[in-house]
This record gives C-alpha cells, structure tokens and sequence, in this order.
C-alpha cells in the first residue's frame, strides 16, 4: 500500500507518524516543496500549547485539541524537547467580557479542562501583579513548546522508520491512474494508492489538483508580533489573553511567555498580500488576485468593516497596537516593546465570507484533504494525525 502525504509541516508529519503506528507495511511518502520541513504554520506561530478551552464542545476542534496536547507533551517528554505547561490566564476588563468569560468557563469544562479556576482582582494581581481585570479565568493545562524542536524530532523519528521524507519537492499535476495517483512533484513522480493533503497554505490549491471543486477558500491573514524588552519581561509572568469578542473572529492581542526566553506580545490579523508574506513588503501576485477575486473576502471584509479598519491602522501604528496591550498589562509602553516576528494563518473562508471554524477533513475514496487546520493545529498535529490514520486505515479496508 502505497500513501503520498502532500506537505511536510506538524500535520503533515505527525500524520506520517501515526500511519506508521496503524500500518506498519504501508510505503509511505512525504513531499514538501520548501528546502526543509515545517517552514510556515509549524514554526511562525506563537508557541503555545492550546488545551481546549475556546473551541465548540463537540467539534473536531475541540476533541482533538484536548487530545493533542497529552499527545504532544508526551512527544516532547520522550525526546528531550524544550516545553512548560506554565498556565495561562484569561482576563475581563469590564463586566460585559465577565458574562462571556463564565461561558467560556462552561466550555472549556465541557471539553473536559481540568483544574479551571476563576479569580477575582486581588487574586489576578497575586498570579499576574502588573496585569489589569476584574475577572479571569485560570487555565493550568496550557503551555509553552518548542514547535522548530518538535518538527526536527518528527523528521528523525520518520526517517528512522522507513518513511521517505522528501524536501524541495514541490507537488505540480495529480493524475489519477485506474484507483490510485501519479503524483508529480518537481523532484519526481511517483505512483500511489491514496493521497493525504496536508499543505496548509495551499490546501486548497492542492485539492483543486485532485479535481476538488474549491467551495471554501484559504484566505492568508498575517499575525504581526512585538516582543518586550528584555528589561521589562518581568512584567508578565504567564500567558496573558483577552476574552474574545463574538462578534470578531479573532481571539485579539495577548502576550505570550516564549520557551527560549522573553515575551511576546500579540497578534494582530491583516489581510496578507502573499501566503508565505511575513513582511509588509512581501507581495504575490498569485495569492493576492486569488484572495481579491474571491467574492467570501469581500463579504467577510463588509460584515467586519470596523475590525478590518481597526487591525490595519494598528499594523502601522506602535501606539495603537500598545493601546490593545494595555488593557491587559497597564505598564506596558511603547518604549518596552521591539518589533517581533510574523506568522501567515491559513483560514478557510465560505464563499458567504464566513469563517470555516472547525477543523475541516473532506474525504474521497483514495484521498483525504486537510482543509481547515489553523490553531490550534500545531498542538493537535498528532491527534489530527491519529485521526486521519484511522480514516485512512477504514477507506482501505484495514481497520
């Protein structure tokens, strides 16, 4: 039995792993088009290990992210990988955010978090001294990884047992061939019996490959990051987060404890002009006429007009982005923060310009399209994985 995995980044490669652990005789092959592996999502992110809390009880999303991160602090326990489930606090600032801090107080209790605490100022102030808020909410599962550690762990650990994992190997044609595929990548073609795409960023591209008609859409919103000074990192001691707004589709800035040392602060989400752009100045003309002709976009930037506005002025603005930060951690101060890195999230958007909330993996009978992965997916790559190995294994008959 022969299975390409298109894409060679945590999903990709946990789900390698874990067909290995279900069919120990199948040849197994990953293709990933960048030099090395994990180059986008799996690295450009904030490090977090994400337990559960905010994701609908029931969905996809919630399941495996509540089984991700038992399976990935494993991972980092076995081989020696830098990680601390440190704790992270959800604060309310006013007493509109105090009613939706208690429902997600209730859904991350239906997901199954355990040691949830609720606190009161005075005992905000004694976890996070410098921090603002009326209410928060005490998550002790959540943590901190090293994510670039994790991939470098998997691509040994793959190798080691027989997987072929393939770099610079860009996937170009899918021809179906009787029940199975030629998958022609620009550093080879091979045959295969089922395909698995996890290309995150160009998943949706990829399934057009394999002649999916492409009803959602991988819309690229940048995340832009500050960090604090490292004279001034001592004014957050944990994971610090707003609570969501519902009528917004982003979780909003927040500051992030970082497993090598220091904090960061954010992100924000604007429109990227390139999947892979992490800079202001990247630009693809590609992605962006295919963001731009996508009528979802248009609907989705007339439903969120003031937050769209919100978020570009703050991309440009130090003082407006710092303004976001101070509703949580008062002392913060545009001069304590140095500019950070970036990371490009690959959201689905519906034609309707809805965001695809779950997790979303369409199935066929010799293929299997990841087609909504975002965060927490990073965490959850293993439990995306072992899921997808078991739908996999069922398709071909060898559950």
């Amino acid at each position: 039995m022969r299975i390409c995995i298109i894409g060679g980044g945590l999903v990709g490669l946990g789900t390698a792993l874990k067909l290995r652990e279900r069919l120990p005789g199948a040849e197994l092959t990953v293709l990933e088009k960048e030099p090395g592996f994990g180059q986008h999502q799996s690295t450009h992110n904030s490090g977090v290990l994400h337990a559960g809390l905010y994701y609908k009880p029931g969905s996809v999303k919630a399941r495996m992210a509540v089984q991700g991160i038992r399976l990935m602090t494993e991972f980092c326990r076995e081989h020696s990988i830098a990680h601390e489930i440190c704790g992270k606090l959800v604060i309310a600032v006013d007493e509109p955010e105090v009613g939706r801090l208690k429902n997600l107080l209730d859904r991350g209790r239906q997901n199954g978090l355990a040691g949830l605490e609720w606190l009161g100022g005075e005992a905000i102030r004694e976890i996070e001294p410098n921090a603002a808020g009326i209410a928060a909410l005490r998550v002790p599962q959540e943590g901190i990884v090293d994510y670039a550690a994790v991939v470098t762990a998997m691509v040994a650990k793959g190798r080691s047992q027989g997987i072929d994992l393939k770099s610079g190997a860009r996937v170009v044609r899918l021809i179906r061939e009787g029940s199975g595929w030629r998958v022609v990548s620009s550093a080879s073609e091979q045959a295969a019996d089922f395909i698995v795409n996890c290309a995150g960023l160009h998943c949706d591209r990829v399934s057009a490959l394999a002649g999916e008609r492409r009803s959602t859409r991988i819309v690229p919103f940048r995340g832009e990051y500050y960090q604090l000074k490292p004279e001034r990192s001592h004014l957050v001691r944990h994971l610090i987060y707003p609570v969501p707004d519902p009528t917004f589709p982003f979780l909003g800035v927040h500051f992030t404890r970082m497993i090598q040392g220091g904090v960061e602060a954010g992100p924000n989400a604007i429109l990227a002009t390139s999947r892979e752009g992490y800079k202001k100045t990247n630009f693809n003309p590609a992605d962006l006429w295919d963001a731009l002709t996508f009528p979802g976009l248009w609907r989705f930037m007339r439903k969120h007009r003031s937050m769209c506005q919100d978020e570009l002025r703050r991309s440009f603005s130090k003082r407006l982005f710092c303004n976001s930060l101070q509703k949580l951690v008062p002392a913060v101060t545009e001069a304590d923060l140095a500019h950070g890195g970036a990371g490009v999230r690959a959201q689905a958007m519906t034609t309707g310009g809805e965001l695809v909330q779950d997790f979303e993996l369409i199935e066929r009978p010799n293929a299997l399209h990841v087609l909504n992965a975002p965060s927490p997916a990073a965490t959850a790559s293993l439990a995306i994985g072992q899921e997808i190995a078991g739908r996999v294994a069922a398709k071909l008959g060898l559950v």
